[in-house]
């Protein structure tokens, strides 16, 4: 689900910033280092953010910023739909080998209201204890019938699953418990005062002010 992971992340990185340009974005999404756990092509980046205009996710805006061209981001009622499509099968879905999709969508969820991250995440957490018990009985069964180097690789997945579940416990408790911050909250954190975000800010609200214009 590559395809799905970039179009995920880039959708949400323009819908938390936007208006953007595509430099911010890509700037961003290199800081969250998504060539490296994401397999993102920094370059492609742009031709992506093209193609997700194509197809009307995207709406993107040429806007004349101090004597030079600058194309301007914004996410589209179809782009929303599709973000919340990925992201709610993202974070409910358990992967036994694979969790780029989940680690994506998490960094995503300020984006959403907290009654919607505690169901995801209670629904993953369903998912994650039956996947852990049908592979639990799974090496059981098979502990004889496979090379001991196999048990062993299937143990550390295990392994993981368990620990998944009980950092998931903790997270949903956090969640409840208004540790953390989600949409319609006021957030309790702030970035440091060199952080390129605060440009973006001011970007943003004069990219605002242009398009209102």
């Amino acid at each position: 689900m590559a395809g799905d992971d970039t179009r995920m992340l880039l959708l949400g990185a323009v819908a938390l910033f936007e208006p953007v340009n595509g430099y911010q974005i890509r700037r961003e999404l290199m800081s969250w280092q998504v060539d490296q756990w994401a397999n993102i092509n920094p370059g492609s980046i742009y031709h992506a953010l093209t193609s997700l205009t194509e197809k009307g996710h995207l709406t993107r805006h040429d806007l004349v910023d101090n004597g030079r061209t600058v194309a301007v981001y914004e996410i589209s009622t179809g782009g929303r739909a599709e973000l919340e499509r990925l992201v709610t099968r993202s974070l409910q879905a358990v992967d036994v080998y694979n969790g780029v999709s989940f680690y994506a969508a998490f960094s995503l969820v300020p984006l959403l209201e907290r009654p919607s991250v505690v169901q995801h995440l209670s629904v993953r957490l369903k998912n994650l204890e039956r996947t852990i018990k049908e592979l639990d009985a799974a090496v059981r069964v098979n502990a004889r019938m496979v090379p001991p180097h196999t048990v062993a690789a299937l143990h550390l997945q295990l392994d993981k699953l368990r620990s998944e579940r009980a950092w998931l416990v903790e997270v949903l408790d956090d969640v409840r418990s208004g540790k953390l911050f989600f949409a319609g909250d006021a957030p309790d954190w702030a970035p440091a005062a060199d952080d390129p975000g605060w440009q973006m800010d001011a970007d943003r609200k004069r990219y605002r002010e242009m398009l209102r214009g």
